[in-house]
């Protein structure tokens, strides 16, 4: 008897729920990332990688953020990089969902716990079609990557900016990153030198869009693109939402930053508007940049604030509360000002669950950055405008960096990579929870209005 109960003591605990299985698949790859960033093959120089830059930098691939401690062309060695790209893969296509899939290729059976893992991971609850899902978001994404490659393969070897390898390196390397949302380039200025490049910036926001819309959303335009009437209101909304933020992103930048010395003013008016439209995008949870963030005007900070912490579509590679969430709220809003009974978009009404699930990751974001925002400004004497920039950019896991990143102190580059995968999996864990714990109850509390305002 108490050998049999010094063995249940010591028995690890088990994981039930889908969303478990999603934290501990990404801190798998995290850790895996980390041990190989720190092997002195990872690192251009003779010693390996600190445990910290590597921690930083994997928990930043595999988080699809973009933020970095170190200059990544020249810091990371062939193989180095090789590993990111990797991470940048992994993290994107969601480690629960390849786990998924390696178990269905390989044993050509998907069990109840994997469908229900990959269910979480897509944002798709039901059961029936997790083989056929799985397989079309690799499909799609492995599509996407190579047509992006390809362009800016081409763009970089036939400009005669490269050799042929090395240009197919940075294309493969760029379009992976941009579709994944990760905003890591070998270009130690990000894409600042391609600011007016109308073929590199059009292809990456191309690519940074599509992944940030999500497979769901992909799926059906690829399915009824000349019907939108067919669409779910899923789709409607984000394309409604997305195209919205993306003009009213650009015509911020655009607006704020014409005439800054520092950003826009001395390019010409069509390179003004190339690199407007490019930082308009990139807060989609992107994170390449094509001027200097740090000398951005503090408005335009603000305002790229909000986008960043919007983020994307659900189900996709972008990060943030997302659009839906967004969305949801602006409509609860808008019908609680016209003084309607319930919420509806586009002809259809919005359930009470969603309007709950909003809510909750909404104010739960909140209280994150701001917490986190304030323990940086305790640990550092950067202004309030750079660290809240920081804290949103780590949380919603957009990359984009005011240049104070790897000037933190250790603690606070911790904290920030704590960020980025609470920010990467927080949503996805805490909606799926929701969602499936979500039960009727049999019984109504007796009601009482509280005084609102």
């Amino acid at each position: 008897m108490p050998g049999h109960l010094t063995s249940s003591r010591l028995r690890l605990p088990r994981l039930r729920h889908p969303s478990q299985f999603v934290v501990a698949g990404f801190a798998a790859a995290v850790a895996v990332g980390t041990a190989l960033l720190v092997l002195p093959v990872s690192r251009s120089g003779v010693e390996g990688a600190s445990l910290v830059d590597g921690l930083f930098t994997a928990t930043s691939a595999v988080c699809v953020t973009g933020l970095v401690t170190v200059d990544t062309p020249v810091y990371w060695s062939g193989f180095g990089q090789a590993v990111l790209l990797g991470l940048i893969q992994v993290g994107g296509f969601g480690i629960m969902a390849l786990a998924t899939l390696l178990t269905l290729l390989v044993s050509d059976r998907l069990g109840l716990r994997n469908r229900l893992n990959a269910a979480a991971e897509s944002k798709s609850l039901g059961l029936s079609d997790a083989r056929g899902v799985l397989l079309r978001v690799l499909r799609t994404s492995l599509l996407l990557e190579a047509v992006g490659a390809a362009v800016l393969t081409a763009r970089w070897w036939a400009g005669g900016d490269e050799p042929f390898l090395r240009a197919l390196w940075l294309g493969v390397f760029h379009a992976v990153s941009a579709f994944n949302n990760a905003g890591f380039a070998l270009y130690s200025d990000s894409l600042i030198g391609f600011a007016t490049d109308p073929v590199v910036s059009g292809t990456v926001c191309v690519l940074v869009v599509a992944g940030g819309l999500g497979s769901p959303v992909l799926f059906e335009l690829r399915r009824a693109w000349r019907r939108p009437r067919r669409w779910t209101l899923h789709t409607k909304i984000v394309l409604v939402m997305t195209m919205v933020l993306l003009v009213l992103g650009s015509g911020m930048f655009l607006v704020l930053e014409w005439t800054n010395p520092d950003t826009l003013g001395p390019l010409s008016v069509t390179g003004k508007l190339v690199a407007g439209v490019f930082q308009g995008v990139q807060p989609r949870t992107a994170g390449f940049n094509s001027v200097d963030t740090g000398a951005l005007n503090a408005e335009t900070l603000l305002g790229t604030d909000v986008l960043m912490f919007i983020g994307g579509g659900s189900a996709g590679t972008a990060g943030g509360i997302k659009v839906t969430t967004f969305a949801v709220l602006l409509f609860v809003i808008l019908s609680e000002v016209r003084g309607d009974d319930s919420p509806a978009a586009f002809g259809r009404r919005l359930p009470r669950e969603a309007q709950r699930q909003a809510l909750t990751v909404a104010l739960l974001a909140v209280a994150v950055v701001v917490g986190a925002t304030g323990l940086l400004l305790v640990d550092t004497d950067f202004t309030l405008d750079q660290v809240l920039f920081e804290a949103i950019s780590a949380f919603s896991t957009v990359g984009l960096s005011t240049g104070i990143t790897a000037d933190l102190s250790t603690e606070g580059q911790l904290l920030l990579a704590a960020l980025m995968f609470l920010g990467r999996l927080g949503p996805i864990t805490l909606a799926s929870a929701l969602a499936l714990r979500s039960r009727p109850r049999l019984y109504e509390l007796p009601q009482e209005r509280p005084i609102i305002g």
